[in-house]
């Protein structure tokens, strides 16, 4: 079995297949779209840098160590 030629064929499947699609390349060009909603918009508005505001620059890995140990003695 040669891998080179496989690889060869499976890239020009690949390739074949996005150079044709008319479609896709919308749906493509969607889900692009929702994942940078997603990941930029989403955690640029709902989701804040917490730890910016609570812990001092530099410690916020004792903040948070402090944080889940203080919660977890609490139950």
């Amino acid at each position: 079995m040669n891998h080179k030629n496989f690889l060869y064929r499976v890239f020009d499947l690949y390739y074949d297949g996005f150079r044709h699609m008319k479609l896709g390349r919308t749906l493509w060009l969607i889900i692009l779209v929702k994942l940078f909603i997603i990941f930029v918009v989403l955690k640029l508005f709902f989701f804040p840098d917490f730890l910016s505001g609570h812990a001092p620059k530099g410690g916020e890995a004792d903040f948070v160590a402090t944080e889940l140990t203080e919660r977890r003695v609490a139950e």
